[in-house]
């Protein structure tokens, strides 16, 4: 079993881990329910693709944190109850029309960007690694959803005005993807990750321009270098303040492992 070293804080640890394993595991999810669905070919096999990728990294979070913890990735993955998932509520939301697909995986691919830029950086070399290899399938994401964008933000009056109002529901929603998390200041302390706060700022100055740029309206505006929020962020997910969304969501996922025992990834 993997070991961690007495100045990195072992709990704050694995409840980041679970986080983000919970983020990758869900959206994924969600993706995938795009499989013979999606509005052209391309786009049906581009997200049934993505929705692999982001199950694959929530596979390789929930496999160090089996490392760290003897508890198996399926244990983590169909055993739990659905209040203990501790992803962020915006991932859970219901896949929604094609716009707000394209709009929450956009958001979701900038800030995997800069979360996961900023692990390069931290003093726990395997989650250096980690961060590596799931920027490595991320560069994908991020060609392909913001690519969507763009053309999309102002294509026809149609694709804006469907673009906008997914904007318009998914920003504030996106927001809680920077929740901080219990523990974190300890993280932060011993140079495991960057504080929340500082990554929301390097998400925004990456995503308002470019919406700004396909003609969509964000609620965020800079002042002084900094941007200042105007809405109300979607907190509650990473302390199991979840919805019925999720419920159905955790309810469907494990409904095979629970009717075939033995069940596996």
């Amino acid at each position: 079993m993997t070991g961690i070293s007495p100045n990195i804080p072992r709990d704050p640890l694995l409840k980041l881990l679970v986080a983000l394993a919970d983020d990758e595991l869900i959206l994924g999810h969600r993706d995938s329910e795009w499989t013979g669905h999606a509005p052209i070919l391309e786009e049906d096999i581009a997200f049934s693709n993505i929705a692999q990728d982001e199950i694959g990294h929530s596979l390789a979070l929930f496999t160090f944190y089996s490392e760290l913890t003897g508890k198996s990735p399926d244990s983590m993955v169909f055993e739990r109850p659905w209040k203990d998932f501790a992803c962020c509520r915006f991932v859970a939301y219901p896949k929604g029309d094609f716009a707000y697909t394209v709009v929450r995986q956009y958001l979701f691919d900038e800030a995997e960007q800069v979360r996961m830029n900023s692990l390069l950086d931290s003093s726990f070399e395997p989650i250096r690694g980690l961060a590596t290899k799931i920027l490595a399938e991320e560069a994908y994401h991020l060609m392909h959803s913001k690519g969507l964008v763009v053309r999309l933000g102002d294509a026809t009056e149609e694709s804006h005005r469907r673009m906008q109002q997914a904007v318009t529901d998914a920003f504030p929603q996106a927001l809680g993807m920077f929740e901080t998390l219990n523990g974190e200041a300890d993280l932060v302390k011993a140079g495991v990750v960057k504080p929340s706060d500082v990554l929301l700022q390097q998400w925004l100055e990456r995503v308002v321009p470019t919406l700004t740029d396909s003609t969509l309206k964000t609620e965020a505006r800079r002042s002084d270098g900094t941007w200042n929020i105007q809405c109300k962020p979607d907190h509650g997910g990473r302390v199991g303040n979840h919805g019925e969304h999720l419920k159905q969501l955790v309810s469907d996922l494990q409904s095979v492992y629970r009717t075939a025992p033995g069940a596996g990834w």
